[in-house]
């Protein structure tokens, strides 16, 4: 039986993770999927570095933005996985205090990274089509690396703050946290202490960064739709949706499960339905990102080929 913390937030030195599911004969079969989940992330991701990185034909901002977007995938991936699947193996999936607030930390990060890293990426496709003359002028090198660095930056900042106010707090009514991995919005729900202020803090970051990017991109997505609408050519306007349905298909994915968790209030939230929204924001999101970015794309699939032949 899981048992209660009823003590201040110094004297806690674990949580209990509630996990996917509580049924025994489930944890097997879902060890194995998301390990082979997990897997595919590392490969797809990994091979996307890689290949962007040795790849002198992928020295783009494109592509530049793409490896990035890869890095930040692996990167929250690797703060849930390979804890959740211990988890499907261990009688009491149990993190430690100060696992959970790193654990928290990165995700974060890595999380609020790729939210800025997808409207930098949309905003370089719309320059690419819609200004092409002017592209290498507005999307510089040093464009491209001081928007990183800014992302990076401030979602390092972010990450910290959210994490020091919910540790510095008391989790005095229970010690077990309804998710598969430590969550802002499930720390909120065991804290005993005043949490007005972290919620506020959580809510107003979550609504600049998502709005703000999200904005951002449909309004970049809407510029460059009208473009290829105008364009003479019934080839370049096929190809040129293809890429985009891709593109718009991982937005939809990824801001709609992001608005359903972190933009609305703590009392409408169900957990179990949260849980299922964060396994596609977590994992299968960055599953997916390397197929709907770039192995699709025929500049990607010239790299592999070139360096198969060089391992040859």
């Amino acid at each position: 039986m899981i048992s209660l913390n009823e003590t201040s937030a110094s004297q806690v030195t674990e949580f209990i993770l509630i996990g996917l599911t509580n049924r025994p004969e489930l944890q097997a079969l879902l060890f194995v999927v998301f390990l082979l989940n997990y897997m595919a992330i590392v490969v797809g991701n990994m091979g996307l570095i890689i290949v962007t990185s040795v790849d002198s034909h992928l020295h783009t901002p494109m592509y530049f933005f793409l490896r990035h977007l890869a890095f930040v995938d692996l990167g929250y991936s690797t703060a849930i996985g390979p804890k959740m699947l211990l988890g499907f193996i261990e009688d009491k999936n149990i993190i430690s205090y100060n696992g959970c607030a790193i654990q928290l930390v990165f995700f974060v990060i890595f999380m609020a990274t790729e939210i800025f890293i997808l409207s930098a990426m949309a905003y370089d496709r719309y320059v690419a089509i819609c200004k092409p003359l002017y592209y290498r002028v507005i999307v510089s090198d040093s464009v491209c690396w001081l928007f990183v660095a800014f992302s990076y930056l401030y979602s390092t900042m972010m990450s910290l703050l959210i994490t020091i106010k919910l540790f510095q707090s008391s989790f005095c009514r229970s010690n077990v946290i309804r998710h598969f991995y430590c969550d802002g919005l499930p720390l909120l729900s065991i804290i005993c202490s005043e949490t007005s202020e972290i919620e506020l803090i959580i809510i107003t970051f979550s609504a600049f960064n998502i709005v703000s990017s999200l904005l951002i991109v449909l309004i970049s997505y809407m510029l460059i739709l009208g473009t290829i609408l105008r364009m003479n050519s019934s080839e370049g306007r096929q190809k040129a949706f293809s890429t985009f349905g891709s593109h718009l298909t991982g937005v939809v994915i990824f801001y709609g499960t992001l608005v359903f968790m972190y933009l609305q209030p703590q009392s409408s939230h169900s957990f179990d339905s949260d849980k299922m929204a964060s396994v596609f924001y977590t994992l299968v999101i960055p599953m997916i990102n390397p197929l709907i970015y770039s192995l699709r794309n025929k500049e990607v699939k010239g790299a592999l080929n070139r360096l198969f032949k060089k391992m040859i």
